[in-house]
């Protein structure tokens, strides 16, 4: 699932913002909101017990709202405040667009730029997608990748060039520049692409063109950044209703699409920027229309009627690194959410033309918060009242998706033993050192006994439990499912063996060498 899956869940929010027309908004307005909007976040806090939040709203492209709430760590007294660095999952990928618009308003790139021939050596499974792949297809996720893919990669522990390297493997089961498809490495091939024609590291880029010239001093695209912050929110998930700090999550392989940190106070002078069309205190610091580039519908994120095959369902686009939508009214609205299960939700949202952009920085495993407070500030300002119970909406659909990946593959924690287990072969049967083109080398081996299961690129150490005949079981732990017991079924006959969690992204049948 990790940090995508947020914002596929908020594709449909915008629809929940079109229930009436509203009126325009005002200054009076925007305080009556405003007043409406502290309570309900400290009220949120409390029912949801997510540690911390910290929340930016802008107006007129004055700063009008600026506070953090709650704890940094949970069981620790220091607060959250405006200065709090939270990491932004894949809020890092509007970040990251705005950066490329900063470069192709300079010239220096094109929104059409095609990846091959930035990138020497890209290449996809498809010829003819390799040839015709540009920066605005990856951004876009009209690539024809399938959802996620590269995240299992990045899990095992591949770094990002290993995991570029390795994309030619998969299949290209969308339909290119027509499907929608959310896909964490090819944003960040987009990315990286355009560093490699620059001439420098992506993070190095990121800080030139966009974080010091807003003087963003608390954000970053480098993971050590973040963790060597005095200031910063750290990770939890909630275990038996509680909020606990046990995970941390190092998203570098994927920094333009999920590995961003920054504070409220940072990401409000971001979204100055965009509400002033590139200008920050009277400067034009990106080109106007390069930003704007970045707001336009670029593929609708929903699938089609197949009695209306050129409409998209309810308006729903995406941009380049923005969800693109309109309001009641019609305006044009763009917004994106991002989340790590491991413990991280953030949410932004902005319309232009009425100059309001509000954001929610949040430390927990994704529950709905960061949207429910955009959104209901959102009905606070334009109805007077929250128009909808987002928090349930979202965390119901939150839910449903947790549950739809950890049933992706089997879990033998949740099955019940085998009556009578089929005997197990001479263990000596199942040794040996068993390739994938994709996933890499695996090693099985027998000490003391017992079946020691080693996967790339590590090495990683697993103990291996008979189960059924041919079928062994170890505990693997995963950003989306948490520890859990997942399956190696081998089939010595074909000197193979299939690892059953890996399957979601590619064919994981490993082969054994001679």
């Amino acid at each position: 699932m990790r940090n995508c899956i947020a914002a596929l869940v908020v594709c449909c929010l915008p629809l929940f913002c079109a229930a009436q027309p509203k009126p325009a908004i005002s200054s009076d307005s925007v305080k009556s909101a405003l007043a409406q909007l502290d309570p309900y976040i400290r009220s949120s806090l409390a029912k949801t017990k997510v540690p911390g939040a910290a929340v930016a709203v802008i107006y007129n492209d004055q700063v009008v709202f600026l506070r953090g709430y709650g704890v940094r760590k949970i069981g620790e007294a220091a607060e959250v405040d405006a200065d709090t660095v939270f990491e932004l999952a894949s809020v890092s990928k509007p970040l990251a667009s705005t950066v490329l618009a900063s470069l192709v308003g300079q010239g220096k790139i094109s929104w059409d730029g095609h990846i091959a021939d930035l990138e020497p050596g890209f290449q996809l499974s498809s010829a003819g997608t390799t040839r015709e792949v540009t920066i605005r297809d990856f951004l876009s996720h009209r690539s024809g990748l399938a959802t996620e893919s590269g995240d299992m990669l990045e899990g095992l522990g591949y770094s990002r060039p290993q995991i570029l390297q390795r994309m030619r493997y998969l299949p290209l089961p969308g339909e290119f520049r027509k499907t929608y498809a959310y896909s964490n490495f090819g944003y960040t091939t987009a990315a990286i692409a355009a560093a490699t024609r620059i001439g420098k590291p992506w993070e190095t880029i990121a800080e030139e063109q966009l974080y010091a010239p807003l003087g963003m001093t608390s954000t970053s695209s480098r993971f050590s950044d973040y963790e060597n912050r005095a200031n910063k929110a750290a990770l939890h998930i909630f275990l038996n209703g509680h909020p606990v700090n046990r995970f941390v999550r190092d998203a570098d392989a994927e920094a333009p699409a999920g590995g961003a940190s920054s504070s409220a106070r940072d990401l409000a002078e971001w979204v100055r920027l965009q509400l002033d069309g590139g200008k920050w205190n009277g400067k034009q610091l990106i080109d106007a229309n390069a930003l704007a580039e970045t707001h336009k519908a670029q593929v609708c994120r929903v699938a089609a009627d197949p009695a209306k095959p050129n409409e998209c369902p309810g308006g729903q686009y995406y941009g380049l690194g923005w969800n693109v939508g309109k309001d009641a009214e019609g305006h044009a609205q763009f917004s994106h959410s991002g989340a790590f299960f491991l413990g991280a939700a953030t949410s932004v949202y902005i319309v232009p033309e009425e100059h309001i952009g509000v954001l929610a920085l949040t430390n927990s495993t994704p529950v709905g918060l960061p949207e429910s407070i955009c959104l209901t500030f959102l009905d606070f300002l334009h109805y007077g009242k929250q128009q909808h119970d987002y928090l349930a909406l979202v965390g119901h659909a939150m839910d449903q998706m947790m549950a739809e990946s950890q049933n992706a593959s089997a879990d033998y924690t949740t099955l019940p033993l085998p009556a009578s287990p089929t005997a197990a072969k001479p263990l000596t049967a199942y040794v040996g050192t068993y390739t994938n083109e994709y996933f890499g080398t695996l090693e099985v081996t027998l000490q003391n006994n017992r079946l020691i299961l080693r996967l790339p690129p590590r090495g990683a150490y697993y103990e291996l439990s008979h189960w059924d005949a041919d079928t062994f079981t170890y505990y693997f732990a995963a950003e989306d499912t948490g520890l859990a017991r997942r399956g190696a079924k081998f089939s010595p006959d074909k000197n193979q063996v299939l690892i059953e969690n890996l399957a979601s992204e590619h064919n994981s049948v490993f082969t054994r060498t001679q």
